[in-house]
């Protein structure tokens, strides 16, 4: 099972590394700015989550692979995409992967640290969102997570039903991959119905955008 969360743990990091890649590349950076944002996209999230956990040293210090992984995973997008014109959704599909992956993975190591599961379903959003939140802010875009767009929801369905599992003491490989799927399945779904949480808007917003709504043609 360690073998497994390793390999999840460098996939996600490479696919969070590519995204952060191709938000560089549609930002027109060059090199170093790719790797650059490739690096923190994909070692942020546990960064923070390392440093919350008093962990030391964090992760990719700990063990530089992770670093390497990222780099390689980031100077590799720069390569292809010069010669292969990437599609914009890429990047969305992409980041949803490294969500759902990141996730599990921050749960895990959340727990491991703590064995609460309150605490561990905070590691495993953390590790999940803040990655893409520092990707979209360098690049100068609203983060995700600030948009209506479903994005830490998911990522919290899915750490709430590793607990869950992880409570019901059920094999390891079921608890992972059903929270892998959840997280990813209810991104994605997101992403292709346009689905959003409820907007919170006081009544003077409401009375404000209709005082300002322009009057139909019709009425005069």
């Amino acid at each position: 099972m360690n073998l497994m969360i390793f390999i999840l743990d460098l996939f996600g990091t490479a696919i969070f590394a590519i995204s952060g890649a191709l938000a560089a590349g549609r930002k027109q950076m060059d090199i170093f700015g790719v790797v650059v944002l490739g690096c923190v996209t994909a070692l942020g999230g546990g960064t923070l989550r390392d440093v919350i956990l008093g962990t030391s040293p964090v992760f990719w210090i700990l063990d530089t692979v992770y670093l390497a992984v990222a780099a390689i995973a980031a100077i590799g997008t720069f390569v292809l995409v010069r010669h292969w014109k990437m599609p914009t959704a890429v990047l969305l599909y992409a980041d949803a992967v490294g969500l759902a992956v990141f996730t599990v993975i921050g749960f895990q190591k959340g727990f491991s640290a703590t064995h609460v599961y309150s605490i561990a379903i905070v590691m495993g959003v953390t590790t999940g969102v803040v990655g893409g939140i520092i990707r979209d802010v360098l690049s100068g875009e609203i983060p995700l997570i600030l948009r209506r767009e479903i994005y830490a929801t998911a990522s919290l369905c899915g750490a709430a039903l590793l607990a869950v599992l992880t409570y019901l003491q059920l094999p390891s490989l079921f608890t992972v991959s059903a929270a892998v799927l959840v997280t990813l399945v209810i991104r994605l779904a997101a992403l292709h119905w346009n689905l959003a949480l409820p907007l919170f808007r006081l009544e003077e917003d409401r009375k404000e955008i209709t005082r300002n709504k322009p009057e139909d043609p019709g009425d005069a």
